[in-house]
């Protein structure tokens, strides 16, 4: 039996390597142009091709410094993560760890049990990368109490450390903290988003607390803002909150909402959805859509540019008896907690880029059926605010719409 370095030196037999300056060469093409040091050992069509790099050490070595772009597979989790960074086995890769013997390991297992055809193990590993000088990238760490605290994340290919500090970085506003913003509001600060903005210019009433969770009978008449801020507190401390104690208009919308990552959009009126729709275009910052009524919940998201806006979907306001903000309308106590807490989900996809988000997809959810419809919706090509460049959106056009007033007074 072959002893552990005889093994080593017969994978390194049967495996491509490559030498880290040809793999800082091939990662940056437009400076070096694709391959200029000459094809790798799997031929010259190799070299042309951006690779994927994969570090395959483990948690706390990656965190002490990785190749920038790298993405992290720990060798012992090879096989049932290596597909959420390459799908395609006939996709470059080049695999690396401390000084290339666990990589190289880790490209045989690649090979010979997983299919993968275009596999490369970079010499010298990481210290070698750094003795020649190559930058490296050293990630923010968490805490031991955020290490703690997020533990479950971090157990996750889809968000792991990268998607967590993300999330701590990300910065995202919620209209509304009532019905849809208090599922919204707790979960994402559970899962450690790390400013949350809050815009409402109601008090706590008693009537709110059959739907409305992240208040209190001891808070009513308080300002939302600051029960709201209260709960978001006691669950984690380190989210930072920033509060809008007003109501959304034209007069203020671009500068409270510039300079955040996500929208959660939780309004129950027209006239700011359109107003929220035109100025999120024009800065391209997406939104997450939800409504309410009844039993019934639509969920959407709009993300500038790449799907349909909220005027595509609705070019002008749905007929006045389905309209909410025209009168009061009743609502199963749960519904807001299955909606929000699917627009909380979305939000969470955004910020770390994983899933697939419902962009271009509208879900129709019937609480009393229990049944989810989802309906595709396109771009309008002719439509008034996102068939145009950012730049074209005036302040004066953002908003308009049919007469909402009038609109309002039909319903009686």
């Amino acid at each position: 039996m072959a002893s552990g370095a005889e093994l080593i030196r017969q994978v390194k037999d049967r495996i491509a390597e490559v030498d880290p300056r040809e793999v800082r060469d091939r990662l940056r093409p437009s400076e070096n142009g694709a391959g200029s040091n000459g094809a790798s050992a799997n031929g010259a069509g190799a070299a042309a091709a951006k690779p994927v790099v994969v570090d395959v050490r483990e948690q706390h070595e990656f965190e002490e410094g990785h190749i920038p772009g790298a993405v992290h597979v720990p060798r012992g989790h090879l096989e049932s993560r290596i597909e959420g960074a390459s799908a395609d086995r006939s996709a470059p890769i080049v695999l690396y760890c401390a000084s290339g013997n666990r990589s190289a390991l880790a490209a045989d297992t690649l090979e010979r049990q997983l299919g993968y055809e275009n596999v490369e193990s970079m010499t010298g590993g990481i210290t070698l990368w750094k003795d020649r000088g190559f930058d490296v990238e050293v990630p923010r760490a968490l805490t031991p109490e955020q290490r703690s605290r997020y533990s479950r994340h971090l157990l996750l290919p889809e968000v792991g450390l990268e998607g967590q500090i993300r999330l701590l970085e990300s910065k995202v506003l919620l209209l509304g903290a009532g019905g849809l913003g208090s599922p919204v509001a707790l979960y994402l600060a559970a899962a450690g988003v790390g400013t949350l903005g809050l815009v409402d210019d109601d008090v706590v009433d008693v009537s709110n607390l059959q739907r409305q969770v992240i208040h209190t009978g001891a808070r009513v008449g308080e300002p939302k803002v600051d029960s709201a801020e209260e709960a978001i507190r006691d669950l984690n401390p380190g989210v930072e909150v920033v509060k809008y104690n007003t109501r959304l208009d034209a007069s203020n919308i671009m500068e409270i909402v510039e300079g955040y990552d996500v929208i959660v959009d939780g309004v129950d009126n027209f006239p700011t959805r359109y107003l929220l729709n035109d100025a999120t275009v024009r800065l391209q910052i997406p939104v997450v859509s939800a409504s309410i009524l009844g039993f019934d919940g639509q969920l959407a998201v709009f993300k500038p540019y790449d799907g349909p806006c909220y005027r595509c979907l609705y070019p002008t306001p749905p007929p006045a008896e389905l309209a909410p903000s025209c009168g009061a309308n009743g609502v199963l106590g749960v519904l807001p907690g299955t909606m929000g807490l699917l627009q909380a989900t979305e939000v969470i996809k955004l910020v770390t880029e994983a899933g697939d988000p419902l962009v271009g997809r509208l879900v129709l959810y019937d609480a009393l059926a229990a049944s989810f419809t989802e309906l595709k919706v396109r771009r309008d090509p002719e439509c008034p605010i996102c068939s145009r460049p950012p730049g074209e959106i005036s302040e004066e056009e953002m908003g308009v719409f049919p007469d909402y007033e009038a609109f309002c007074a039909a319903a009686g």
